[in-house]
């Protein structure tokens, strides 16, 4: 007996609508990263997945909703990763881990979709397109303002009252902006590359904030090197 919170499979003109519009993400990101964000129209889109321009605006408001619909799910993803936590875990654990399980299904949910290289270097056009990196934060700090919300009705506080919620969800935040801007200057693009980064970083969330700083130098890779005398 199918369970009843089983969801039937897509029909026909479900797995058809699909296809287009993964059709026309896959299009969208292949122009943007070879030829450039500011350089590619909808028309260039619709021409390379074979379809109208009126297609492309039955499943994307503008270029930018589709240059950035995947890294929504994913965000996505994470906020409810977020709200999975065990409720007696400290915020910033909780993000962390919620970043740890998001990120060990997310290739496979992008796969679905587009292909993860492909997701991967458009990320990186990102840091190098001034649309798209503005697009980026301002996306970034609303994303911030959401987890901030499900912080707050964890803890039990007022985020509007309590500066707390927001301010470690800032500095979560600003790690992974860092994370971001370094691995997108290196040769490694991979997800793996990525996530190894950003745990590196994120070790060195209390040091930075609590520790004294003159008195060790972090290495490259965040480990911590006596200071020369």
């Amino acid at each position: 007996m199918k369970s009843a919170d089983t969801a039937p499979p897509p029909g026909l003109r479900e797995r058809k609508k699909q296809r287009t519009r993964d059709t026309l993400l896959r299009s969208a990101l292949e122009l943007f990263a070879e030829r450039g964000y500011e350089e590619t129209t909808v028309d260039d889109i619709a021409e390379a997945a074979d379809v109208s321009q009126r297609t492309f605006f039955r499943y994307f408001a503008s270029k930018e909703e589709a240059a950035f619909f995947v890294a929504r799910l994913a965000e996505l993803r994470f906020v409810e990763a977020v709200r999975r936590r065990p409720p007696g875990e400290a915020p910033l654990d909780a993000l962390r881990q919620a970043l740890v399980e998001s990120w060990s299904t997310i290739g496979e949910t992008i796969e679905q979709l587009i292909p993860l290289e492909l997701h991967m270097r458009f990320y990186r056009v990102i840091e190098s397109t001034p649309a798209l990196l503005a697009a980026h934060l301002r996306r970034a700090t609303e994303l911030e303002e959401e987890i901030a919300r499900v912080v707050a009705d964890r803890e039990g506080l007022d985020v509007n009252a309590d500066p707390r919620p927001r301010v470690v969800v800032a500095v979560f935040g600003a790690v992974m902006r860092v994370t971001e801007r370094i691995w997108s200057a290196r040769d490694d693009a991979t997800l793996g590359a990525l996530r190894d980064l950003t745990a590196a970083y994120l070790d060195q969330v209390e040091p930075a904030l609590t520790g004294n700083w003159r008195s060790d130098t972090p290495g490259p890779a965040g480990r911590k090197e006596p200071r020369n005398a």
